[in-house]
């Protein structure tokens, strides 16, 4: 088993259903820490901002001291809350956005702490990526190659699902634990959509 130091909690488990005349969507909101870096995953569409604020809270964490937001993909219901923390950073799939600066790279290899980095993951989008943090209990991946623990196994937003279950082998690979898009944590096994 791969060991590291980062720290994983799920602030907010997400969730997509319908209800009361719409699409109820809120994206699985994570915090990741490996010593000075604070980052969150997918800050996205929730019920309540003030309940993401406590649970950031709970962990000890305020939200001016978050170092680093990554966007898994730009879709807004992972993307609308990124102004609640105002010092950091924001990763995606070709850039780091720091206040008015834009640094243009690729993704994919990118290191935000020595057990915090980033993957590319096409599928969902073309320009899906994924945070793969090394803990001291394995590799937790959060991802949208997986919407929840069932998949779904064909995503209805994939332009192609030849390269989705291409990213979503390559997570396997390494994967203990998977965080994904919408849904609670879960350990792939051998019935985890392909």
């Amino acid at each position: 088993m791969t060991t590291g130091t980062a720290k994983v909690h799920v602030l907010l488990e997400g969730y997509a259903r319908e209800g009361d005349g719409g699409e109820h969507v809120g994206s699985t909101v994570t915090l990741i820490t490996d010593g000075d870096t604070i980052a969150i995953v997918d800050p996205g569409m929730v019920a309540s901002r003030a309940a993401l604020l406590t649970a950031l809270a709970e962990q000890g964490v305020g939200a001016e001291a978050v170092t680093d937001i990554v966007f898994s993909h730009h879709h807004p219901d992972h993307t609308v809350n990124a102004a609640m923390f105002p010092r950091a950073r924001i990763h995606d799939f070709q850039a780091i956005y720091d206040g008015d600066l834009w640094q243009s790279r690729d993704a994919d290899g990118t290191q935000l702490s020595p057990s915090i980095r980033l993957m590319a993951t096409p599928g969902h989008t073309d320009q899906d990526i994924s945070t793969v943090a090394v803990t001291s209990e394995g590799v937790y991946v959060c991802t949208h190659a997986w919407w929840d623990a069932d998949g779904p196994a064909e995503d209805p937003f994939s332009a192609d699902q030849a390269v989705l279950s291409a990213s979503r082998q390559k997570v396997l690979d390494i994967a203990d634990v998977i965080i994904p898009g919408h849904g609670p944590i879960f350990t792939p096994g051998q019935d985890t959509p392909r």
